[in-house]
């Protein structure tokens, strides 16, 4: 099992656990987070940002072209920004930090 801790925007700790090779956006949503991945992971949407810090963010794959373009689109971006529907969990990522944005957007949803 992987470890994930998410961290609200109110500064809670939400412990969560699942196997290698699910969806960072999958824990996510079954750990109550509200993020609304509303593309269902096809990366056609930005409604899945979250932070990484820069120890988690140097061990994830590195985000692709299209997703670095939905990433444009969300509001509050930052240098560790990444789409939790593109994140596999692995054993590497046991332990992993993420923390919640205070606010979403979502260009593609009219």
């Amino acid at each position: 099992m992987v470890n994930v801790q998410f961290v609200t925007t109110e500064g809670n700790k939400v412990s969560a656990q699942a196997e290698p090779g699910t969806r960072l956006l999958e824990v996510a949503q079954a750990a109550g987070m509200p993020l609304e991945g509303t593309c269902e992971g096809q990366m056609a949407c930005s409604t899945c940002h979250v932070y990484l810090s820069d120890e988690w963010f140097a061990k994830v794959e590195p985000a692709s072209m299209d997703e670095e373009d939905m990433l444009d689109l969300a509001a509050g971006v930052a240098r560790t920004s990444r789409l939790s529907c593109q994140i596999e969990l692995t054993e590497d990522l046991d332990g992993i930090e993420v923390r919640i944005p205070g606010v979403s957007r979502d260009m593609q949803i009219g």
